[in-house]
């Protein structure tokens, strides 16, 4: 319940008022003038302040200079004579959030008023406690890439603990992932995770770079994820367009000079669908059905870039049998074309050939552990377990 200290001179306003807050489901406190006000302030705390500006001893210009020095963020509404707005704008200049005039004809205006600024404050208090959550979590982030540089080794071996299972099943779904590293650490990111009882996660996310910064953003990413899981749960997890605006919020507000690629899927074992949202991803992802390869078109921009995008979800039936491959832009490095014949087609291509086989991928383009790679690249590929 919010508590509203009202300051009034008059008796009888003053009980009126007091009444009609109480109605609204108000707490209340009350002083009749400026001193008996700041005691009361800073015995009661309340969430806002409803202050005459006319009042005995200290008027309530002063007040309100008072109460701005002691808690800057409490919501003041001044109450001003219909002929005192000179006093009204200087009340404003001050840090008042609003003003009505006296005397007050329709109490709703009183209750609008209150409402906006009470609503203000909550956004105001969220908003602080979300940056100081952000600054704390950059400060554990800059800590943890400090500790990425110094040790490269031990950097890696983090990386790549941070992964899911290289092969692992989850309900009927069959998961395999395989990441060839450009550099010592990989801008490449891919992970899978049951999100309830019938659906389950995963995405492939490139980093724009690689490297140790690019390899931060990996580790910044997975602990967002973990943080939404336990913070939203499935109610977020399960909305593609909606993890991903969250998503690209929250990078948007990180310091860091880094955008990446994603592509976020719910695989819906209940009602064999998949649901999807992509930020940028190409090449697009491949759903393999018998001898066709389906590009899963519609993605908006990266994440990191602008904040006011907002992603689509789309939708994908799953028939009985089919793979979906999920390859990083890297591959296109290593698939010689032409105008006539892009890469993607080239890999389309290929990716029949080998029916979205990882190993039998790897083998096509001659990735091995001493490979030199001009880019990052990863495939993840997902299928429905044998007999599911």
């Amino acid at each position: 319940m919010k508590k509203i200290l009202l300051v009034e001179d008059e008796p009888g306003i003053r009980v009126g008022i007091l009444a009609y807050l109480q109605d609204l489901g108000y707490a209340t406190c009350d002083a009749a003038d400026g001193e008996q006000a700041l005691a009361c302030f800073r015995e009661q705390c309340p969430d806002l302040v409803l202050c005459d500006l006319r009042l005995p001893g200290m008027d309530g210009l002063d007040l309100l200079s008072r109460i701005r020095e002691q808690a800057p963020e409490t919501p003041v509404i001044v109450v001003s004579g219909a002929n005192r707005m000179s006093d009204a704008v200087e009340a404003l200049k001050r840090g008042a959030w609003d003003y009505i005039s006296k005397p007050i004809m329709d109490l709703e205006i009183l209750d609008g008023a209150l409402r906006r600024c009470l609503e203000r404050a909550r956004l105001m208090q969220e908003n602080r406690a979300y940056q100081q959550h952000l600054e704390r979590t950059n400060s554990e982030l800059a800590e943890a890439l400090a500790q990425l540089r110094e040790d490269g080794a031990a950097a890696r071996l983090l990386q790549r603990g941070l992964l899911p299972p290289a092969r692992a099943g989850i309900g009927p779904w069959r998961f395999c992932r395989r990441i060839h590293t450009s550099s010592y650490l990989s801008g490449d990111f891919v992970d899978f995770f049951a999100i309830d009882d019938h659906r389950t996660g995963f995405y492939m996310a490139d980093v724009s770079g690689h490297g140790a910064a690019s390899a931060m953003v990996t580790a910044m990413l997975k602990a967002l994820f973990e943080r939404y899981r336990t913070s939203a749960g499935a109610a977020l997890l399960s909305a593609p367009e909606r993890l991903l605006d969250r998503l690209n919020q929250d990078f948007c507000r990180f310091p860091i000079d880094k955008y990446l690629t994603l592509f976020y899927g719910v695989l819906d074992a209940r009602e064999d669908m998949l649901l999807y949202a992509s930020a940028g991803q190409f090449p697009y992802p491949l759903l393999l059905i018998g001898e066709q390869a389906q590009a899963l078109t519609g993605h908006e921009q990266p994440l990191g870039l602008f904040e006011e995008i907002r992603y689509r979800c789309h939708r994908q039936p799953l028939p009985r049998h089919f793979q979906l491959l999920l390859v990083s832009d890297g591959i296109l490095e290593l698939i010689p074309h032409d105008h006539q014949r892009g890469g993607f087609e080239r890999l389309r291509e290929r990716v029949v050939a080998a029916g979205a086989d990882i190993d039998a991928l790897g083998r096509a383009f001659h990735l091995d552990e001493t490979a030199s790679l001009p880019d990052d690249i990863s495939f993840l590929t997902l299928s429905r377990e044998a007999g599911a």
